[in-house]
């Protein structure tokens, strides 16, 4: 290898930056570099200084959020105490992948160039700003934006002469190896691993709480287009504790179903056991996965085959089909050129991992066992806001494409499908603190938009407010009929009478012309001004990303325009202050 080190650090939070990175892993290995890609909180950020060549990939989420595993690096990475030189010797490069539709497009990403720079990084080249709204996904600027990085790299780190140019169908070693056993094991250390809750401290990811299902409830109508379920869990002696505005994250599981047409595609026994060892030395196993593990408990709670698959997903297929047809398909499916045939066959229609391996049967009955956590991601937990001690709403994800069977959620429609009635549920679970923090301070009022469960956070925020005395709580609630799906109506009504709640509505479906959260906002433009302006409110909002925060802020501009006398410019201002000072917070999702 030569003497450069490459190092690619990733902050992801749907895998996607994950998936890129290991692309570039394999395609600075083709090139003969030396490469590691790591989680940018698993790398010992102050070791920065003695990397020559980094290349950071980074995710936005929600409204201009770094994804959780780069967090802490965040965090340090902007402290006002690291001087101007510290990066002085690293040459880098910004891969961000955003979302166009969304306000704050590749935000962390443009924000994070920027901060490198001011700490005298050298950048190689422009950053590359990924779009999901893109027709061909963000490889559209991925694909020419690494054909210049390569050349940028190799201009002060050339290839030695004699070595080559690995071609780009060679199959790779996998990253670990399955070794099967002969016998089931008679102890259970399956159970053990996801069994309580760790002694040393609260649930998390290594060690959920397998919390006990209390109630599945339908609380929309029969008529309603969407099925939202309000689920109860017991967490006593769980060591769990929360305030409101935090998470609960909940681990799903495939169905059995898909279980079972999975391994039969792939030739493998859902009944046999085995052990996972790295092939590489500082290569760790998947931290959750028991040793030894079932085929079964493998493919139902830690691959997603539900995922719609990736780029390099068709890359690493092509390369294990020993079918000539097949393997000519997915080679054009892993390809640049072959990208907007991709496009239409797989991410357009939302077609799983699953299906796709149905599709090439001589390719998947060929699929190594080895190969299964190089080909498939594993399964990420999904954040619900805690309604109440311990509340969740979900709305069910179901939806048609062009594709025979609807498109499901996999984890609104793992929980919508558990009936504690039935017998007894557990489901693993542990809560992290979420981005809305609500004032500690006595009597200062809270304004909270939350359009369909969007609402679920506001309902801990303001049962916990009432208790404390509070009655300066403005609620803003909509959806689309007062007899439908109009949540939690019987209580946020008793509030109103008690006079610890100003409830405002919008039933966008009841009137000819449709009423949203931010028509009722601007109808209110007096009230909204003098809570915030004179009465130090702060402003809370939650509920899907797409479109409804854009329109809440465009909302307050002109509040601020038109009630508060600001200028265009003064009012952007206003609204920018309100975020730094933590007097404007969202939580929003996709």
């Amino acid at each position: 290898m030569p003497s450069a080190r490459l190092l690619v650090l990733f902050g992801s939070q749907t895998g996607t930056a994950q998936d890129v990175s290991e692309r570039l892993g394999r395609e600075a290995r083709r090139r003969q570099l030396s490469c590691r890609v790591e989680a940018l909180d698993s790398y010992p950020v102050v070791n920065l200084i003695n990397e020559p060549l980094v290349i950071f990939v980074c995710a936005t989420t929600g409204q201009g959020d770094p994804p959780d595993n780069m967090k802490s690096f965040w965090r340090f990475i902007f402290r006002r105490s690291l001087p101007s030189t510290a990066l002085r010797q690293m040459d880098f490069a910004v891969l961000g992948l955003g979302d166009s539709s969304y306000a704050k497009f590749n935000f962390v990403a443009k924000k994070l160039h920027r901060r490198l720079l001011q700490l005298g990084g050298s950048a190689l080249l422009p950053m590359c700003l990924g779009d999901d709204q893109h027709e061909l996904g963000p490889d559209a600027a991925i694909d020419p934006w690494l054909q210049d990085l390569w050349e940028k790299v190799l201009g002060p780190h050339p290839v030695p002469l004699n070595l080559d140019l690995s071609p780009p169908g060679v199959l790779w070693p996998s990253k670990f190896t399955l070794q099967f056993l002969k016998d089931t094991p008679s102890s259970g250390p399956e159970e053990l691993c996801a069994a309580g809750t760790d002694p040393q401290g609260p649930p998390s990811e290594l060690q959920p709480f397998l919390a006990p299902m209390v109630s599945n409830q339908r609380v929309t109508g029969p008529s309603h287009f969407q099925d939202v379920r309000l689920i109860e869990f017991d967490i006593s002696g769980s060591g769990i504790s929360f305030a409101a505005g935090d998470l609960v994250l909940i681990q799903p599981e495939n169905t059995a179903s898909h279980v079972q047409q999975f391994c039969q595609a792939l030739g493998l026994d859902p009944e046999q056991h085995f052990t996972l060892q790295p092939r590489e030395p500082g290569v760790t196993c998947p931290t959750r996965l028991p040793q030894p593990c079932s085929v079964r408990r493998l493919v139902s709670q830690y691959l997603d085959i539900a995922s719609v698959p990736r780029r390099s997903f068709f890359e690493l297929l092509a390369c294990l089909s020993p079918h000539e047809l097949e393997r000519e398909k997915l080679r054009e499916f892993g390809s640049a050129r072959g990208q907007e045939e991709l496009c239409e066959y797989c991410t357009r229609p939302r077609r799983t991992a699953l299906e796709v391996l149905c599709d090439f049967p001589h390719t998947a009955a060929a699929v190594p066992p080895d190969y299964l956590l190089d080909l498939l991601p594993l399964i990420r937990p999904r954040a619900f806001s805690i309604a109440s001690s311990l509340w969740i709403l979900v709305a069910v994800v179901q939806y048609q494409t062009r594709l025979r069977e609807p498109r499901r959620g996999l984890c609104s429609s793992w929980l919508a499908s558990l009936d504690p009635a039935q017998g007894p549920v557990r489901v693993p679970l542990w809560v992290r603190s979420g981005g809305l923090t609500f004032p500690k301070t006595p009597h200062v009022p809270v304004i909270m938009v939350g359009p369909g469960t969007g609402v679920a956070p506001f309902r801990a925020a303001i049962q916990e407010r009432v208790a404390q005395g509070e009655t300066g709580n403005v609620l803003f609630f909509g959806c689309r009929r007062r007899d439908q799906d109009f949540y939690w109506e019987a209580e946020w009504e008793q509030l109103q009478a008690r006079g610890c709640l100003t409830l405002v509505t919008a039933f966008s479906r009841e009137q000819e012309q449709k009423v949203y959260v931010q028509h009722r906002l601007r109808a209110l433009g007096p009230l909204v001004w003098e809570l915030l302006d004179g009465r130090g409110a702060h402003f809370y909002l939650a509920g899907n990303a797409k479109y409804m925060p854009a329109d809440v802020c465009d909302t307050l501009l002109s509040i601020f325009r038109e009630e508060g006398g600001l200028s265009d410019p003064d009012a952007a201002a206003y609204l920018a202050q309100l975020q730094r000072t933590l007097r404007f917070q969202t939580e929003t999702w996709a």
